[in-house]
C-alpha cells in the first residue's frame, strides 16, 4: 500500500496562487505522502490552443521523481448522459484527450465521471438511472477500449448523487465489463446517498483499483450556512436531506478505523489518497490526515 494525497486537497491554495502544482508535490513529499493523484481543476496540461502541453507534463514528471513521489492517478469530471448525440460525442472526445494526457504522464489509471455532479435532485431517481445505464455503459466502454490502447485503466468513482451507492456502482462496473475498467472507491462519498461507508467498503473493495480516504461531519438538523451542492468546505445536503461537511480524517463522524481495517483485511495493496475538502487550513488538515491514516493503518 502506498499512502498519499489528491492534489484536490490543496486546490484552494493552488487556485489562489499560494502554491503551484509543482510546489504542492514537494510539500506533499515533505509531509509524508508517497503518491499523488492529479486533479486538474486549478492547473492544466493543455495549452491555450488545446494541444497537450508536453513541457508541463515533463516538468511534473521530473518534479515528482525528484521529490520521490509516485504519480498514481489523473481524475477528471465527465458526463456521458447527454441525450443529444453531438453533445455526448463531444464529451467522449474530451475524455479521450484526457486519457492521452494520463498516458503521457505515465499514469497507469485515470478516473472519469459518468454523470454531471450537479444533476438536479429530481433527475437522480431509479427511473433515470435505468434509462441512462445503457448510455453510461456504452460510453464508458468506448473510453475503456481507447484507454487500453494507451495502457491506462479507467475507473468510475462513487461520486455525487447519481452514479453513487453500492447497487448503482456495481451495476455500472458489470455493464461496462472491461478488464481495464475498475473502481476508485471513495470511502466517504456513499454518505452523500445515505449509505453506510463501512458496509460499502466491505462490498465494493474487491473492485477497487485505487482508494480515496475521506471523512465527513454528518448532521440531521440545519447547522447554518448550508448549500445544495458545494462540498468544498461548506455544509451540503445528502440525497435524504442530511447535512454533510468534509472534515480532517478521523475527526469527523465516519468510522475511519473500521473502514481502513476492512480495506487492509481485504488484501488491498494499491494506492490510497487522502481527499480533504473541509473548512480547515488545507496544509494543516492534509498533514494531520496523512498522519492519522498511517497510524490507523498500522494499528488495523
Amino acid at each position: 500500500m502506498k499512502l498519499g494525497i489528491s492534489s484536490y486537497c490543496l486546490d484552494r491554495l493552488i487556485k489562489r496562487g499560494q502554491l503551484t502544482i509543482e510546489s504542492a508535490i514537494e510539500w506533499a513529499a515533505r509531509s509524508g505522502a508517497e503518491c499523488i493523484e492529479l486533479v486538474p481543476f486549478s492547473f492544466s496540461f493543455e495549452t491555450n490552443a488545446g494541444e497537450i502541453d508536453q513541457d508541463a507534463i515533463r516538468a511534473i514528471r521530473r518534479r515528482a521523481a525528484d521529490a520521490g513521489v509516485e504519480l498514481v492517478n489523473y481524475s477528471v469530471l465527465a458526463d456521458l448522459c447527454a441525450d443529444d448525440p453531438p453533445e455526448r460525442a463531444a464529451s467522449i472526445k474530451r475524455v479521450k484527450r484526457h486519457i492521452d494526457i494520463a498516458a503521457e504522464l505515465g499514469l497507469p489509471r485515470m478516473r472519469h465521471d459518468v454523470s454531471g455532479f450537479r444533476r438536479p435532485r429530481g433527475d437522480n431517481g431509479v427511473a433515470d438511472f435505468e434509462r441512462l445505464l445503457p448510455l453510461i455503459a456504452d460510453g464508458a466502454g468506448e473510453l475503456a477500449d481507447y484507454a487500453a490502447t494507451r495502457g491506462v485503466t479507467t475507473m468510475i468513482e462513487n461520486h455525487g448523487f447519481f452514479a453513487n451507492g453500492c447497487d448503482r456502482v456495481e451495476r455500472i462496473l458489470l455493464a461496462v465489463n472491461r478488464a481495464n475498467y475498475a473502481l476508485l472507491l471513495d470511502t466517504g462519498n456513499v454518505a452523500c446517498v445515505d449509505e453506510d461507508p463501512e458496509a460499502a467498503a466491505i462490498r465494493l473493495v474487491r473492485y477497487a483499483n485505487m482508494i480515496h480516504l475521506k471523512d465527513f461531519y454528518i448532521r440531521r438538523r440545519e447547522p447554518g450556512d448550508a448549500t445544495e451542492f458545494d462540498c468544498a468546505g461548506s455544509w451540503f445536503r445528502s440525497m435524504a436531506g442530511r447535512y454533510l461537511r468534509g472534515s480532517i480524517l478521523n475527526q469527523g463522524d465516519l468510522d475511519v478505523p473500521a473502514i481502513l481495517k476492512t480495506v487492509k483485511d481485504s488484501g488491498y495493496d494499491g494506492p490510497i489518497a487522502i481527499e480533504f475538502e473541509g473548512m480547515e487550513d488545507p496544509l494543516y488538515a492534509t498533514r494531520v490526515s496523512i498522519d492519522n491514516a498511517r497510524r490507523i493503518w498500522n494499528e488495523a
